[in-house]
């Protein structure tokens, strides 16, 4: 099949010709005419699949030229990069098509996006909660949303954006189209599509286990970090194959370290991403490994999903993920547009049962390599490889029952108190001639009044 076949208008081919585009993928393929005949639609492809337009080509294909200020579609997405990326492609394949594209997310000043929408918009392509906040502000005025798209659907759900979901769903129009794009089906996913779905087609090209064809996959068992380190910087050594890598790391802490330990000698060929970092250094650090100018980007599962960036040759699991479909998302990163692509996922013992989770989705194991000889088997470990050790006895620490008590000491002779039972208010008013209460105010004037009989 080819795009002529999808009965497009003429701005829409021409701009899939300036992009080079003749044939559409098969999720573009197959959700192009559900989409078009108003149906809400539930699409299940893995990333890198063309997912974008592939809601994006009957939605530009069937809007109207409209001078309306308040938008008509609504993109939701999970990240900010997510956001830029999207408004980029629908600014490309609208290039001879006047629609308004906007994106709004967090981290930004929330006023000159408002002064943006005021300015009137088609297409708002948003991460939920600033989209939230725009609503609550009543400058973004969503009564007139035709069409809802959520594009990676799962991560937004795992990312705790199912709250903020909830509250857009209730103040959009009940009315409208509903389109969903996700890498995999979850309990979570699928309690959403029935609650606000309608009947909905699914679309599913292929199961979120399933490796591309074109990314050979191979993977190294390493004793610990520092030899994983002296692994990759071995074969970064090796500029022309290793020509534009993403080294995936599972957390923050680990992505900085990654970084400082490889800048030493990698320094102007290597940048990292992660949610601490802010957002023009995190826009920067993508357009910097977009362009070419590092050849090396460290990223953490923020970057997992849904970028596209062209000509990725390789993509080094560098911490092997608990979850395997993010093994699967990490490495869609690379082999995008049936090019070839290569990953790698090195092991420590410890990852081995993730490692076999992998290979259980994927169903094939994936083939290990031997370490190269000039590699350095390291013995040092980092804290979080360090066996903690436990005391069984250390006499300078107290037990609970050696713990000291509340202090305690005789009273003196003065400060004692006899119990005297019911004669102690008799003997008070014979010492003090007074009467210990109210309610006995009148036991001296009797006592002399007994006296004197």
């Amino acid at each position: 099949m080819t795009f002529q076949e999808l009965n497009l208008n003429t701005p829409l081919y021409n701009g899939l010709d300036d992009l080079g585009f003749t044939t559409p993928t098969p999720i573009q393929s197959e959700a192009f005419p559900v989409i078009s005949g108003g149906n809400d639609m539930v699409g299940i492809a893995q990333t890198g699949t063309g997912k974008t337009f592939a809601y994006m080509l009957p939605i530009l294909r069937n809007l109207k030229y409209s001078r309306q200020e308040a938008p008509r579609v609504l993109i939701l997405v999970p990240t900010r990069e997510l956001v830029v990326q999207v408004v980029n492609e629908i600014n490309k394949l609208a290039k001879y098509i006047n629609v308004r594209t906007l994106g709004v997310y967090g981290g930004t000043n929330i006023n000159t996006q408002k002064q943006a929408v005021a300015q009137g918009q088609d297409i708002i392509v948003a991460t939920p909660g600033r989209l939230y906040d725009l609503a609550v502000s009543r400058v973004l005025q969503l009564k007139s949303i035709q069409k809802l798209v959520i594009d990676e659907v799962d991560v937004m759900l795992d990312l705790g954006f199912r709250h903020q979901l909830l509250n857009i769903f209730d103040i959009l129009p009940e009315r409208r189209q509903n389109i969903m794009f996700s890498a995999t089906m979850t309990e979570d996913v699928d309690e959403l599509i029935t609650d606000f779905f309608i009947n909905p087609t699914k679309v599913s090209i292929a199961i979120s286990g399933t490796p591309l064809e074109n990314i050979t996959q191979t993977k190294y068992s390493v004793p610990n970090y520092y030899t994983k380190f002296n692994l990759i910087k071995h074969l970064f050594q090796d500029t022309e194959t290793y020509n534009k890598v993403l080294v995936f790391v599972s957390h923050k802490r680990m992505a900085d370290r990654l970084f400082e330990h490889l800048a030493e000698t990698l320094n102007d060929e290597i940048c990292v991403i992660h949610s601490n970092k802010t957002q023009n250094y995190r826009l920067r650090s993508i357009e910097q490994f977009r362009a070419g100018e590092n050849r090396i980007l460290i990223a953490t599962d923020v970057m997992a999903r849904g970028l596209d960036i062209d000509n990725v040759s390789h993509v080094i699991n560098f911490d092997t993920p608990d979850y395997p479909e993010n093994y699967m998302h990490r490495i869609g990163r690379t082999g995008r547009a049936e090019r070839k692509g290569e990953a790698i996922v090195l092991s420590t013992e410890k990852e081995l049962d993730g490692l076999e989770k992998i290979e259980a989705l994927m169903q094939m194991e994936i083939p290990v390599l031997e370490l190269p000889e000039a590699v350095e088997i390291s013995t040092e470990l980092i804290e979080e490889e360090r066996t903690v050790i436990k005391e069984h006895y250390n006499p300078t620490k107290r037990r609970d029952e050696d713990a000291p008590g509340p202090a305690f000491h005789e009273k003196s002779e003065k400060n004692s108190k006899e119990n005297l039972g019911g004669s102690y208010k008799f003997k008070i008013a014979a010492k003090y001639k007074k009467p210990q209460t109210r309610g006995d105010k009148n036991y001296n004037q009797r006592n002399k009044t007994f006296k004197k009989r």
